[in-house]
């Protein structure tokens, strides 16, 4: 297995979201990952951003920007940051890989998952974890049965939720069937992400979904999507609304998910209950930051910029 060729891939498509791409690279390389990050790069994210991540021995993988032809979907203002994240299905396209595994540039990896590199999957399959569907910020577009009751996350208790991730069965609430799309385990092919353009151009769905990317991929691989337990994705909400099922020493990829990320706030200023957990991001960002500065004040400068301090 460890002959594959297999890879890490996130996107970028705008400077603001760089410290979060070098702080993952960061953290893959510091739990000794065997495989690389790819950034897929958009072209209009600067030249000076991809000079940073070939700096960090990033590989930059140039792709095209993907969304649905206008007046088929309209997304909340709230989610206005959503916009961007049809172009992750970009990574169905990296046919050079047998393997690959999506992550969100906002998180930070804990403990060595290269196991899932080696999943065993059905070429047509994917796998992912639940979507939490608690809806705890109450936002008034979200769907109507998002609600803790209906959350695969709910029934989940520690240790059993590590190793048993909640079910789909027919009789399952619809909000079982959903993924959140931060981390995806994949099987790159041409064809299929031909037929996930061709989903995007004809679905009539397309129009009803609240979260771009995460919806299409419920849907268009609705019956062969695998639950991955919670740790793969550990979202920071579960560590507050979901305590039966978290501990931090089991999360191998902690997801910084919401609007309030990281580098939004100074070291000590977050929200109380997610204070450690952005401590650790604020711990890797100093390391990259001080690392670049040793080779390229410029770089460093560039990156820090996109942060408080």
């Amino acid at each position: 297995m460890a002959s594959r060729k297999c890879a890490w891939v996130t996107l970028l498509t705008k400077t603001s979201y760089i410290q979060g791409a070098l702080v993952l690279d960061k953290s893959l390389k510091e739990v000794a990952s065997r495989y690389p990050l790819v950034v897929m790069a958009s072209p209009q994210l600067p030249a000076d951003a991809r000079d940073v991540l070939r700096a960090r021995s990033v590989v930059v993988r140039d792709i095209e920007y993907l969304e649905p032809e206008p007046g088929r979907h309209t997304i909340a203002e709230h989610d206005i940051r959503f916009r961007d994240t049809w172009t992750k299905l970009r990574v169905f396209d990296l046919a050079e890989y047998d393997r690959a595994v999506l992550l969100d540039s906002d998180m930070i990896v804990r403990r060595n998952m290269d196991e899932i590199m080696d999943l065993d999957l059905p070429p047509d399959h994917i796998a992912a974890a639940h979507a939490c569907a608690c809806n705890p910020m109450k936002l008034a577009h979200y769907p109507r049965d998002w609600i803790p009751e209906n959350c695969a996350y709910t029934p989940m208790v520690h240790p059993d939720a590590l190793m048993h991730p909640t079910p789909i069965t027919p009789e399952s609430p619809r909000t079982y069937g959903l993924l959140n799309s931060g981390l995806v385990v994949l099987t790159p092919s041409k064809n299929l992400m031909a037929d996930i353009c061709h989903y995007l151009a004809t679905s009539d769905r397309i129009a009803e979904f609240s979260f771009p990317d995460q919806d299409l991929l419920a849907n268009f691989f609705h019956g062969k999507w695998k639950p991955l337990p919670w740790c793969y994705n550990a979202l920071k909400t579960l560590r507050v609304i979901h305590r039966p099922c978290w501990r931090d020493d089991e999360i191998r990829c902690l997801h910084y998910i919401l609007s309030d990320k990281p580098w939004h706030y100074r070291r000590g200023e977050a929200p109380i209950e997610y204070e450690e957990l952005h401590a650790w991001w604020w711990d890797a960002f100093d390391q990259v930051v001080a690392e670049l500065a040793s080779v390229d004040t410029n770089m460093a400068r560039l990156v820090r910029a996109q942060a408080v301090s």
